[in-house]
């Protein structure tokens, strides 16, 4: 991004973005229909990215472009409107794209489903692979206090003492899995509490990091690209994450027959550039852009965000967008009016 001018108006462009995908989704909230949840999000969310302008690339989105027709790793967006010579001055831009985080919460109508995307310059974001990632995350009080290697108590004790708390005041956020079973044993026989969450650690790791969410520290394993998507928000909000690709099908409590066998993961990691594959990332690892953006938008209500809101003159959205450069966190609420001059706007 080539100057502050450039960044302001880029976060309200992708502020654009996930309302579009928040929007359209929500119109399929509790419809059981997980993967069209997730289709028309997609849709939405790159038709309004083409008219952003600038020169972005997808390091994070669907899938490889044989698996995903459209916001697909490697694909090239923005400026569609605009000419060759117009398109050579926009800003480079890697992105990272969950247009809709937990498909299976808008299909059943349950809490914690946004769109989110997180931009930054080239090389910003890492090219994360698509498999498994143990996290920690906590927000700026914690930061520098945990340690992923560490046995559960201790990063508890940890804190603790930074929060000026007790152990038993302390709420750790996990999913529900099975791969989860001795995390949540540690986690309660340290004394601590444990909200189990079916869907989303992008959204639960936020709320992590924010003082007044009754949560103080994310564990457990979870997807990659979220991984990375939740360091751009940690950047932003001076939190923390740490972080291990997880690749072995005992530690993740599934039949090997479920996942790709670790030879293929091995090789693909190296293609990706990573050389190890047991290497502990922190947040600026996952997210070493300088300049970074994170927009989302919540699809139905949540910790952090409200759901989208529908009426019979508009919509009505709530989002959050932050930015490093200036350091800044706006949450915006949007009535999206569409019923003419005589519309009635409901607040």
């Amino acid at each position: 991004m080539k100057n502050l001018k450039s960044e302001r108006e880029l976060s309200l462009d992708f502020l654009r973005v996930c309302e579009a995908a928040a929007i359209e989704s929500a119109k399929t909230m509790g419809q059981g229909d997980r993967k069209y949840s997730d289709h028309v999000a997609v849709e939405a969310m790159r038709e309004v990215m083409d008219t952003v302008p600038m020169r972005g690339r997808i390091v994070i989105g669907e899938g490889e472009r044989d698996e995903a027709p459209m916001l697909y790793i490697g694909e090239e967006l923005g400026g569609k409107e605009f000419s060759e010579d117009a398109r050579a001055g926009f800003p480079e831009i890697d992105i990272a794209v969950d247009p809709l985080e937990g498909t299976n919460l808008c299909a059943v109508g349950a809490n914690n489903a946004i769109a989110v995307l997180a931009a930054a310059e080239r090389g910003g974001l890492l090219n994360a692979p698509d498999i498994y990632m143990d996290k920690i995350v906590v927000g700026p009080s914690c930061r520098g206090a945990v340690d992923i290697d560490a046995p559960v108590k201790d990063n508890l004790k940890n804190i603790a003492r930074r929060l000026g708390r007790d152990i038993d005041d302390l709420a750790v956020i996990c999913l529900d899995r099975p791969r989860h079973k001795q995390l949540i044993n540690d986690v309660r026989s340290a004394g601590a509490r444990i909200r189990l969450i079916s869907d989303g650690d992008l959204s639960a790791g936020i709320s992590a990091a924010v003082a007044g969410t009754n949560i103080h520290a994310l564990m457990g394993i979870g997807g990659a690209p979220e991984g990375v998507i939740t360091a751009a928000a940690m950047k932003c909000l001076n939190g923390e994450i740490q972080a291990k690709l997880v690749y072995d099908p005992e530690r993740l409590g599934v039949d090997k027959s479920k996942v790709p066998p670790v030879e293929e993961v091995m090789e693909r990691l190296q293609s990706m550039g990573i050389k190890d594959p047991n290497k502990i990332y922190d947040t600026n690892d996952l997210a070493p852009g300088r300049r970074i953006i994170f927009a989302a938008t919540g699809v139905t209500d949540g910790t952090l965000l409200r759901g989208v809101r529908f009426f019979g003159a508009g919509k009505r959205t709530h989002s959050v967008v932050m930015t490093t450069d200036p350091k800044s966190i706006r949450f915006i609420d949007t009535v999206h009016v569409e019923g003419g001059p005589d519309a009635v706007i409901r607040f």
